[in-house]
Order: C-alpha cells, then structure tokens, then sequence
C-alpha cells in the first residue's frame, strides 16, 4: 500500500494513509459508518489507486453501501486485474437484489481463476441468490458439493460454510439438521464471525452463556473500580495537601495580625455598695450565712460537697461544638474587637 501511495504528493500521501488506517482500526472496532467516513475522504484524494478504491469498497460493502461498493470494486478491479472481489461484487449484486447476476459472476471465465479459498465464498454467495430465486433445495446441494464442508479439521472458511448450509436447511425446512449444524458452526467461529451461537439458541431454546466474555468484563470492572480508587485516593491526598498549604498560609496571615494588635485588658467592675445601713447589715448577714467556717456544717446538719475543679456551670446543651481553627479565629476576631466595642 505505501509503494502505490507514493505516487501522491508527500502531504497528501500522509494524508491518504492516516485516514486508511483510521478506516481499519474502526473496522476493527466494529464501527464501519465511521470507516465509511474515512475511506470517502482518501477515495476523494486518490481516486486513481487501487488500493485506495479497494478499500473505499469493502467498507461500503460493509456498511451496507452495496451499489457505491460495487463501483470501487469494478475499478479497482480494472486498475489491479485482481479477481479476488469477485466474492464480494457477487454479494453486492445480491444485496441490490439482483440474484441472477449475481450467478453470472458466479459463472464467468474470471471465477475459475480464484484460489480454493476464494472460490469456498463464491459458492457461499451462489448459495445465497439460490434462495433469492426462491430455490431453497438447489442452495443446499449447491453447499453439499463442496468437499470442504465435511473436513473435520478447522480452516479459516469452516465456521462461514458450516453456517451457510445450515442456514439453507433451515430455509428448506430442515430444522433438526440444521439445528446440527449451528452448533457445528458455534464449535468452528471461536472469534464470533457468525450468528451461529443465537440462531442455535432459536431452535432449541437453550440460553448460550458466554463465559470468555463475562470474565473480561469481571476483570474490565474490577480494573476501573481499582483505578477509581486510585484516583480517589489521589485526589483525596491532593486536596488534604491543599488544605494543609491553605490553613498555613491563614495562620502565616493572623500571626502578625494578632501581634500588632494585643487585646487589651478588662478593667474589674467596681464592686456595688449599699445606699443604706439596713441594706448594708442586710448583705452582711446573707454573706456570713453564705459562707459558714472552715470545718463546721452547714444549718441542715449535713457538711456540704464542695464542687469538683474544672467543672463547668453549664449544661451539655449549650456547649459549643469545637470548630478547630475556624473557633481560634473567630475569638481572635473577636477578642480584638470587643475593646472597640467598649470604646463606644
């Protein structure tokens, strides 16, 4: 492919080859509208190589663009001389339903020069426009004369054929026999090219697991749950580092601030005296019942507890949740502001 392409200009030649290349590997991913894309846009470029034209058709065959397809194999044909599409331009005259001609290629001088592999697809295709035309026992006799088709051993047209003569049986209404050789093709199409494992699980009912792919899909999800939590975690120590950067650098700010501004100290209110000596005598007499002597009890009998250091005169319903740094910041706050206050 790269000697006929170079016959391109250098740019346009790169040009042609990437979207080649794209063309195949979104074939390869099962996405030939996308392939489609890709081969338009190198056939408008390099038109004249046949390799180019080539291409442009098996992906419209694939796509299902069997008229366009038909156009870029014949000139590709004409610009190679190579019969290996016959196949191909075969079936693209079946899908544009015109089975007859289909026979014709099938028939022509051009068909005895294809390799054995070649002419395996050939009949497949004859078989097939046999029951376009309505001639189911003709499309089965047509696959039994091929001697390939009881070779035991598996060959890269084995899982194909076996699945187009079951397909025949089952349209001429063969249903045990083809049954028989679905699971003859499943056994044969390890790389899932045919339907052969849902049209078997049609005849018989049975419910065909596929373990291969359910393992990789246990290994693809347990691989994005591993990297999710890679991630997480990567995320979570990216954020705790941030937040460290950040309470440092607001510590590094309040510092100096709480330097240049010293909170300044609260004058004690003077005590209040009484305006009269009954009151005076009144407040002298609660103090001494207040306060008995060290040592002597109480009025009731009973020497009373005294209370525990440390504990609080509040109840567990106003203590304040601890906020961390955010609550030393805002008493800092509001230790600088409170002499203001009091200055007005």
């Amino acid at each position: 492919m790269r000697e006929e392409l170079r016959s391109l200009p250098g740019d346009l030649s790169d040009l042609v080859g990437r979207h080649l290349v794209a063309a195949e590997r979104a074939l390869e991913e099962d996405d030939p509208d996308k392939a489609h894309e890709h081969t338009k846009v190198a056939r408008r470029f390099a038109a004249r190589i046949g390799v180019v034209r080539e291409a442009a058709g098996i992906v419209a065959y694939r796509a299902g663009h069997f008229s366009e397809a038909l156009s870029d194999l014949r000139a590709a044909r004409r610009m190679t001389g190579s019969d290996a599409y016959l196949p191909v331009m075969a079936d693209c005259e079946r899908g544009m339903g015109r089975p007859e001609r289909a026979i014709d290629l099938v028939r022509s001088p051009e068909a005895e020069r294809l390799d054995r592999a070649g002419r395996i697809e050939l009949t497949i295709v004859e078989s097939g426009a046999r029951r376009d035309l309505g001639q189911q026992d003709a499309a089965v006799i047509t696959l039994q004369r091929l001697p390939e088709l009881r070779d035991p051993q598996p060959k890269p047209w084995s899982a194909r054929l076996a699945f187009a003569y079951a397909d025949a049986l089952a349209d001429a209404g063969h249903q045990e026999a083809a049954t028989d050789w679905f699971a003859r093709a499943m056994a044969f199409d390890e790389d899932g090219e045919t339907d052969a494992a849902e049209r078997y699980a049609e005849l018989t009912g049975a419910v065909i697991e596929d373990v291969e792919e359910d393992f990789e899909e246990d290994l693809d999800s347990e691989d994005d749950f591993d990297d999710a939590g890679a991630a997480d975690a990567g995320k979570l120590a990216e954020e705790e580092e941030e937040d460290d950067e950040a309470l440092a650098e607001a510590d590094d700010l309040l510092e100096p601030e709480a330097a240049e501004q010293p909170a300044e100290p609260v004058e004690p209110a003077a005590p209040v005296e009484p305006k009269d000596a009954v009151a005076a005598e009144t407040a002298e007499v609660a103090a001494e019942t207040a306060e008995p002597e060290a040592g002597e009890p109480a009025d009731g009998g009973e020497e009373e507890k005294p209370a525990e250091a440390g504990t609080p005169g509040i109840t567990p319903a106003f203590i304040e949740p601890d906020f961390g740094d955010v609550l030393e910041v805002e008493t800092d706050e509001s230790a600088q502001d409170r002499p203001k206050k009091n200055d007005e």
